[in-house]
């Protein structure tokens, strides 16, 4: 059982190990060379580059391995999980996910203050790279690429909230810290437990063991990204218990939440062309999001489409239960995810600074069983410290 009250207390705590490493850069203005070293640090077996300051490097060290806990075993089994059903799980995090984050008034604040609210292409393809390293192959052993991502990713949280502490447009006692370890837990459980329900809600079987083994890389990843231990549920039952009672009742209605989700179904939208498809994206949400959610983030109503995606999810289920014994049914989940992921990576990548990669043993796998859904090159993913 999580201890509630240190939950709580996580709302001011940040990140002390990457929080010194970002006011000391600030301090000393190195933040552009040591981003154009960290550019090239790729890969988990790469050797920590010489050519960064001294506390930069120490940092790197500390932070290069999973828990002395981790069981690699586990990880390797939701692997395997992903590779069957990662074009879903890109699904939920795109039509669920991302608004039930939006639907949190202090993240949305934060986000709006950094990334602006007319950026949904920088927030999910930042996830949705995450997410991609974090499920390949021996993602936290040698030729995996997570590591890097995670250490990346601290520094990133740091800077934002190095920049929004010393804005003058944060109070810290009332908000707590920006960026603070009580988001992150809530992040999580939206990227894990959530995602999981979603899917169930779009009639796609996930089995309890799948579901356990897939919280468990999350779980991982969240003593990884600084999280504590002992505010990390141990079990997927705890955890959505911690759910309930931490993100879902943290959920409200707020202008930046309002506006963020406008912008993100406005993007989606674009992956349908003409009038035909108008409001199926916004049907979609409302079928893996509570309502309360869905009407708090004004997503429209689409008595149509509502419809159809209720028919839908009842036809994908049977699909999932056949999908052993039916070619055909098989090939139509996998274009259907092809569809949806292909186009989104499309979308994000068109233009815009931040690439999405897809590892190469998952490409490699996709591409064996016919489908590839970014079906481009692959190519690095960069990531920015940002003061």
């Amino acid at each position: 059982m999580v201890d509630t009250s240190l939950v709580e207390a996580l709302k001011f705590r940040g990140d002390p190990l990457a929080d010194t490493v970002v006011a000391e850069l600030a301090a000393t203005g190195r933040v552009g060379a040591v981003n154009e070293v960290l550019a090239h640090f790729r890969a988990n077996d790469q050797p920590v580059p010489a050519d960064l300051p001294e506390s930069v490097r120490a940092y790197l060290v500390a932070t290069g391995k999973p828990p002395e806990w981790a069981d690699l075993d586990r990880v390797a089994r939701a692997y395997e999980f992903f590779v069957d059903d990662g074009v879903h799980v890109a699904a939920v995090l795109s039509f669920a996910a991302m608004v039930n984050c939006y639907a949190q008034p202090r993240p949305s604040r934060v986000l709006a203050m950094t990334h602006g609210l007319n950026q949904p292409h920088r927030r999910l393809s930042e996830t949705s790279q995450f997410v991609l390293n974090m499920m390949g192959c021996g993602a936290f052993g040698s030729g995996g690429a997570f590591v890097p991502t995670i250490q990346k990713t601290r520094l990133i949280h740091a800077a934002v909230r190095h920049f929004i502490t010393r804005s003058g447009r944060w109070d810290l006692e009332a908000d707590g810290v920006p960026v603070c370890q009580q988001d992150m837990v809530g992040s999580l459980l939206i990227f894990s437990v959530q995602v999981v329900e979603g899917m169930r809600r779009l009639g796609i079987s996930v089995t309890e063991a799948e579901a356990e083994d897939y919280y468990y890389v999350w779980r991982v990843t969240g003593a990884m990204l600084g999280i504590p231990a002992q505010a990390l549920p141990a079990t997927l039952a705890e955890a959505r218990e911690l759910n309930s009672t931490l993100v879902e009742t943290s959920y409200g209605p707020s202008p930046e939440g309002v506006q963020l989700t406008a912008h993100l179904l406005d993007l989606y939208e674009k992956l349908f062309p003409g009038k035909v498809f108008d409001g199926i994206v916004a049907a979609l949400v409302r079928q893996v999001v509570d309502d309360r959610v869905a009407d708090w983030m004004r997503v429209p109503r689409s008595g149509g489409w509502q419809r159809v995606a209720r028919i839908g999810t009842r036809v994908l289920g049977a699909l999932e239960r056949a999908e052993d014994d039916s070619r055909t049914a098989t090939a139509i989940l996998d274009r259907a995810g092809e569809l949806l992921l292909g186009g989104s990576v499309r979308t994000l990548t068109n233009g815009q600074s931040t690439t999405l990669s897809i590892p190469a043993d998952l490409r490699e796998r996709w591409q064996a069983s016919g489908l590839c859904p970014a079906g481009t090159a692959p190519r690095p993913a960069t990531h920015t410290v940002r003061t």
